[in-house]
This record gives C-alpha cells, sequence and structure tokens, in this order.
C-alpha cells in the first residue's frame, strides 16, 4: 500500500477512535461510508501556523504547549481537478482551535476559499474541505465540531525560498519561515500522526507573525510553530 494512503488511515483511525468523531466524514476517509459525488484529487503545497511552541507537540498527540491550540493552515492548489471542474492554481485557508487536548476535545474550524473560484469550483472545493466528498480532509473534519462559517475570500499565498505566507485581506496574516538545521540543512519530522500531508515530511519552521480577526476569535502571535511541505488528496 502506498505509504500516503497508510499515514492518511492512521490519522483516520486515530480520529474514529476518539469518542467524539463518531462522524460521517471521519468514516468516510477510513472507507466505512462511500463518499458522495465525483472522484477529485489535487496536490500542490501547504504550510501551517500555530499558537504551541516549536515544534508543535499536537503533531505528537501530546497536549499543547500553552493548554490550548489555534492553527491556521493554507494550500495552495497547482494541479487539482474534481469530476471535469479545474481546480488549478486556487488556495484554500481553514483556521482551527482546539481548547485543550486535540483528540480530547471537539474543534472550532472555519474555512476560507478563493474569491477567484467560480461559483462550480467553490462547489467542489466547499465539497471537498468540508470533508463531505471523502479522502483525507474528511478525516480532518472528524476532529471538529463544525464550522463556524465558509466564506470566499482573497487569498494571497506566497512561497519563497524557506518562506511561506498568507493575507487574507481584513482577516488573515501568516508568515513562517523554516529553521536552519545541521549543516543549514533543513529541520525535518516525519511520519508524525497528526501530519496535514501524509507520506511528505514536514519542514520545521517557526511564525514570524500571526493574527487573525473572524468570528469569535482575535489572534496575535509571534516566534510559534510552523511548517511546509508539499500535499496530495484525492477521493476515497
Amino acid at each position: 500500500m502506498d505509504r500516503r494512503n497508510v499515514l492518511g488511515i492512521g490519522l483516520a483511525s486515530i480520529a474514529a477512535s476518539l469518542p467524539f468523531v463518531r462522524s460521517k466524514a471521519a468514516r468516510a476517509q477510513s472507507g466505512d461510508v462511500q463518499a458522495h459525488g465525483d472522484s477529485w484529487k489535487l496536490s500542490g503545497a501547504y504550510f501551517e501556523a500555530c499558537s504551541c511552541e516549536v515544534v508543535c507537540p499536537c503533531i505528537f498527540q501530546s497536549a499543547p504547549s500553552h493548554g490550548d491550540c489555534s492553527v491556521l493552515y493554507t494550500w495552495h492548489i497547482d494541479e487539482g481537478r474534481s469530476g471535469d471542474v479545474s481546480l488549478d492554481g486556487l488556495n484554500v485557508a481553514l483556521a482551527a482551535f482546539a481548547d485543550g487536548h486535540m483528540q480530547k476535545v471537539k474543534w472550532k474550524a472555519a474555512l476560507y476559499i478563493d474569491e477567484r473560484a467560480t461559483q462550480e469550483q467553490f462547489a467542489q472545493l466547499k465539497r471537498i474541505f468540508t470533508g463531505e466528498a471523502g479522502g483525507f480532509p474528511a478525516a480532518l473534519v472528524g476532529f471538529f465540531d463544525g464550522f463556524l462559517g465558509v466564506k470566499q475570500a482573497p487569498i494571497l499565498y506566497m512561497a519563497s525560498g524557506k518562506t511561506r505566507s498568507v493575507d487574507i485581506p481584513g482577516i488573515m496574516q501568516a508568515k513562517v519561515h523554516a529553521i536552519d538545521g545541521q549543516a543549514g540543512g533543513d529541520t525535518v519530522v516525519s511520519g508524525h500522526p497528526l501530519g496535514l500531508a501524509p507520506g511528505n515530511p514536514l519542514i520545521v519552521a517557526i511564525s514570524d507573525d500571526v493574527t487573525l480577526t473572524d468570528y469569535e476569535w482575535n489572534w496575535k502571535f509571534s516566534g510559534r510553530s510552523g511548517g511546509y511541505s508539499p500535499f496530495q488528496y484525492q477521493s476515497s
């Protein structure tokens, strides 16, 4: 079995084992529920920034550094398709908050989809990233208590050298840079059970600045955990 599939199933298995994650979304990833709609496939790059100290202990199934975890995830889709709908070049962002150990509490989440998406593209990305279409996102959504909202917004994703950033004007800004490892190489974590890009090593980063003002949230932190890597997702 492909290593990406093994790790993806691993996250779904973790989700399915938790008392509060008995959802259709979590079961879809592990094959218990047949996902509805067109088959789909996405690949590109993603980065994350959270309020934990470097490296975020949540990805190792440990408690957050400061009792809770506020995290931003941003994806840039290089190549994507759902049915006959192209999703190339679009961006998606997700904000989530866990008020305690990520495996012991329900997360609150908010989803942001590129304003450049057509109505049809928006519908497909919403279906995928809210877990309705199965695949890896369904396992992730299995940890959520639902979404505070799903919005279209201008999402400015930038990747330059060892720096990654996102800007949603008036809502979100985040920037991280990779931590130099031995001999100036990357510092890398691989095989972590709560990885957002199964099968891809995470390049460890630290945040320069992270802000979010939306819904009930008003986040501001810097010098905290971050990371980035390629990603590949597809329907179950």
